[in-house]
């Protein structure tokens, strides 16, 4: 049971509190929160998902600068609380078109109306994002200008929904639809790690099996895969049925109307990427000599677009002068250094090359920066998963299906 749950921005202010529950939780726990995040460097990003203070168990959850903090005194699954927290955030990107501080403010109503929706007395309640757009009307300049003329602030509904008295509260009753037409994705992002000697330390893919569905009816969906025994870390949406899973890697289920996330897996221990990047640094009194190479490693056999290398150069470097053969080189105030590749020519390799000017009083340079890198390969799905075939029962006439892949880098580090 939550009892309490606060939205603070990436500096530790409190932007929004909900108490859940009749016992009231302190501020004063997002003081100590900011504390502990500060005593572990600052980032929250980096901050474990469950944290036990004095007081409280706390979950939390940093997704686009926003930190989304849920506390309670009651023993409880600790996944409960966290998946709960990735939903509100779902919600949120899905009903304000996006995530930050700004839009968090310009909608506190919606907001609160939203959480009073998704948790009763502290046990999560509605989190389905089709049901909830039914029970509380999304924003928009048009329910904006009738909130002013008006004087009406609410969003809610005053009909509740049919499928909230459904056994499948996650689609409406007598969908029609003009069109008649469902789309599978595979969206996989990469995480490896390469250390300094250009040895492959980790390699995975988190992926996820989204669906956008368009069709009439109640629709029963069958999907199938060449190869299931890949994955690993499985966690299904609320509308697949387990046991066809669990016998046979079968997925079955009645899927939502309009956009959703089926499935999420991982693939552990890949052996290779698709592109490399080699670095070089060589110090010698007071400078720091710098050369960065890109290429295909191993070819997807689709196009490899966004290419890109950021790194932090290190403190102790006070000015740095670097030039790249293809694509653009730019230093920001931070000192964090951008290289935008795009697509690797055919003619040559893109290497960035310069000079960096040590602070006085230094020879060598003795922090090494970890370069981040990014890509993106539409049409490809990096970890071997193929969908054998989808299957549709109870729809009134054929639809059409549609299959897509796009494998992007996740945690993407090399190593200097």
């Amino acid at each position: 049971m939550l009892q309490c749950i606060f939205f603070l921005s990436d500096s530790g202010e409190v932007m929004l509190e909900k108490q859940m529950t009749g016992h009231r939780v302190d501020r004063s726990i997002c003081a100590w929160f900011w504390d502990y995040v500060l005593s572990q460097g600052g980032d929250p990003s980096k901050i474990l998902p469950v944290i036990a203070s004095p007081t409280h168990y706390l979950f939390q959850l940093f997704r686009d600068g926003i930190i989304f903090l849920a506390c309670t005194q009651v023993e409880m699954p600790p996944l409960m609380g966290l998946e709960f927290l990735r939903r509100v955030a779902d919600v949120l990107t899905d009903y304000l078109g996006g995530l930050n501080e700004d839009l968090i403010k310009d909608n506190f109503i919606i907001v609160y109306e939203l959480l009073d929706e998704m948790m009763d007395n502290g046990f999560p309640l509605t989190t389905e994002p089709n049901i909830l757009r039914e029970m509380i009307t999304p924003p928009n300049i048009v329910s904006k200008m009738l909130s002013v003329v008006t004087g009406k602030n609410s969003n809610v509904n005053t009909r509740l929904p049919d499928a909230t008295a459904s056994c499948i509260p996650w689609r409406k009753t007598n969908m029609k639809h003009a069109s008649n037409e469902v789309y599978v994705n595979l969206v996989e992002e990469m995480d490896a790690v390469y250390n300094r000697d250009g040895a492959l330390v980790k390699c995975e893919i988190y992926g996820e099996v989204q669906v956008d569905s368009h069709l009439p009816g109640l629709p029963d969906l069958t999907l199938s895969f060449s190869n299931p025994s890949i994955l690993n870390d499985i966690r299904f949406h609320p509308c697949v049925r387990f046991r066809p899973w669990e016998s046979d890697q079968i997925l079955s289920f009645v899927p939502p109307d309009g956009e959703f996330k089926l499935m999420t897996y991982r693939v552990k221990k890949l052996k290779s990427t698709p592109i490399y990047v080699k670095p070089q640094l060589t110090s010698d009194t007071g400078n720091c000599h710098i050369n960065v190479l890109v290429g295909v490693r191993n070819d997807p056999g689709k196009t490899i677009d966004s290419i890109t290398v950021q790194f932090q150069l290190p403190f102790c470097v006070a000015s740095a002068n670097l030039t790249s053969n293809h694509g653009t080189v730019n230093i920001l105030a931070d000192k964090t250094c951008s290289w935008s590749i795009g697509q690797i020519p055919k003619d040559k390799s893109p290497s960035l090359s310069g000079n960096l000017v040590l602070e006085t009083g230094l020879d060598r340079l003795h922090v090494f920066p970890v370069f981040q890198v990014g890509f993106k390969i539409m049409g490809v799905a990096l970890s071997g998963l193929q969908i054998h075939k989808l299957d549709i029962k109870n729809a009134p006439s054929q639809p059409y299906k549609g299959f897509r892949a796009l494998t992007q880098a996740g945690e993407y580090e090399v190593r200097s």
